[in-house]
């Protein structure tokens, strides 16, 4: 016999403990308001982390291992956090602040005005105060960073140090998989706490199912606890921050803008380069990145070094012979793994199955295509320009020594052969105005509701073409002041 759902009364109940929901977490609980926190994932601790192999922390700090697949040709590997901190936990802790243009554009085509820089700068100081977000330094390591910054000026290309938000990084080489040390400040380390200590409960491993609503308003919020029991609250505030992906499948679930939520999902897409150099690089011994190609931003694209392990190098030439694989693997001090990040213009599609299943698929677009070979173009050109001696595709095929053999390799083949990750989703259920395609009004309240707000990368108004953390941070704390302000 199934037990009855126990109900629990609460004033704000805040779903979701990501760059989002902490941050809402916190302004609420900063206000005096009663705050609950749901988290579908665990809890973990530094220690734990530390203790941890990256392996067994991919397994248990992601959802799906960081595999879930975005349907289509090609098949795109996506990955985010599942944890308490939500992605913050599992990224780069890279904290870059919105362009002033991005904002503009997103006020004046989707009708955002209020969320223009002028209106952002204040969350923003505050961000990387509490963050300690800073140019990050390079350490003995990161001579893959060097190497990309001195290409970038051989060929007059702009390239920037990294803003992080990891004071006191000790290049531990595992941003991915958890920080070792707590260095990086996730939302697990820094605004979580401090709204505990403000009188928040945050309750992981907590999964919430669906949304009650009765006319405009969300009645109950319906839950399953860790060991399988039922729970019902009934707040007066609901925040929804379960995501880009786990927002608006929760919207199709509780039937809040079914045919609108999560249908046209901006991202961004990456591909993986190899580079083997004449020198000892040693990148392993360094943290993410210190250097980012900037120079391509407006078109969609950022290159920069990623995390080298033996494990990662042997990920990223997956498809190619084993002789390859076993060669470069033998001379990993002299090798290099850099990423291409493109904002592609194709969206993905969110569709909530019964049973809590959630299927992706992607309408990556012929400019897209385009873009694409462009981005692997100019990675292996950038790489030939800093040095190295041949520059591995993301494909199988031959190395790449020359600028020549850099565009016939981007030209040749087929997309759908290509191994593309994406670790970057927002705009699932975009503020706006309903008739510009707008889900959510200014506060970040679905149309046609009034006690529920969508605090995430969901309610972003399109892509924003670099880390998505700091825009989501500065969003969230405006729509939490706003929310303050008429309840």
């Amino acid at each position: 016999m199934s037990r009855a759902p126990r109900p629990v009364d609460c004033d704000a109940l805040v779903i979701g403990s990501g760059a989002g929901g902490s941050v809402a977490a916190l302004g609420l609980a900063r206000a005096g308001r009663e705050t609950v926190v749901l988290e579908e994932g665990p809890r973990v601790t530094t220690a734990e982390i530390a203790a941890s192999s990256p392996a067994q922390n991919l397994r248990r700090l992601y959802r799906h291992a960081a595999l879930a697949p975005i349907h289509g040709r090609p098949v795109i590997a996506f990955g985010e956090g599942s944890c308490v901190g939500g992605t913050t936990v599992v990224n780069g802790g890279l904290l870059w602040e919105p362009p002033a243009g991005l904002l503009d554009r997103w006020a004046d085509r989707a009708g955002t005005d209020g969320y223009r820089r002028t209106d952002l700068d204040g969350h923003l100081r505050e961000i990387t105060r509490r963050l300690g977000v800073a140019a990050q330094q390079p350490g003995d390591g990161n001579r893959d960073s060097r190497l990309l910054a001195e290409g970038a000026e051989r060929l007059g290309w702009h390239w920037a140090p990294a803003r992080r938000a990891a004071p006191g990084c000790s290049h531990a080489n595992r941003c991915p998989t958890g920080c070792p040390t707590g260095a990086k400040q996730s939302m697990l380390l820094s605004y979580l706490p401090a709204a505990e200590r403000h009188g928040a409960r945050v309750l992981p491993r907590t999964r919430v199912v669906k949304l009650s609503h009765r006319g405009p308003t969300v009645t109950e919020v319906h839950a399953v606890l860790p060991d399988g029991e039922p729970v019902t609250y009934r707040p007066r505030t609901v925040v929804l921050a379960a995501g880009p992906v786990g927002s608006p499948a929760l919207l199709q679930r509780s039937g809040i803008h079914r045919r609108e939520a999560g249908r046209r999902t901006a991202f961004h897409v990456n591909l993986k380069v190899v580079a083997r150099f004449r020198e000892p690089v040693r990148a392993t011994r360094g943290t993410i990145f210190t250097a980012q190609l900037q120079h391509f931003q407006d078109e969609g694209l950022l290159v920069m070094p990623a995390n080298l392990t033996p494990g990662a190098l042997a990920a990223a030439l997956s498809g190619h012979d084993p002789d390859t694989v076993n060669t470069l693997l033998a001379e990993l001090d002299r090798v290099a793994l850099f990423t291409a990040q493109v904002r592609v213009e194709g969206g993905f599609a969110v569709t909530a199955l019964p049973g809590g299943l959630t299927v992706l698929r992607h309408r990556i677009t012929a400019a897209d295509g385009r873009l694409l070979r462009s981005a692997l173009h100019r990675t292996a050109r950038l790489l030939l320009a800093a040095g190295a001696t041949e520059v591995h595709p993301p494909f199988p095929g031959p190395p790449v020594r020359s600028e020549a053999e850099a565009r016939r390799c981007a030209e040749g083949g087929s997309l759908a052969h290509w191994p593309l990750v994406s670790v970057h989703a927002m705009a699932s259920c975009p503020m706006g105005a309903p008739a510009r395609g707008g889900l959510c009004d200014p506060l970040g309240r679905p149309y046609g509701f009034d006690n529920l707000h969508l605090c995430d990368a969901s309610v972003l108004p399109g892509a924003t073409g670099i880390s998505p953390q700091g825009t989501v941070m500065a969003f969230a704390h405006e729509i939490t002041e706003r929310l303050l302000q008429t309840t």
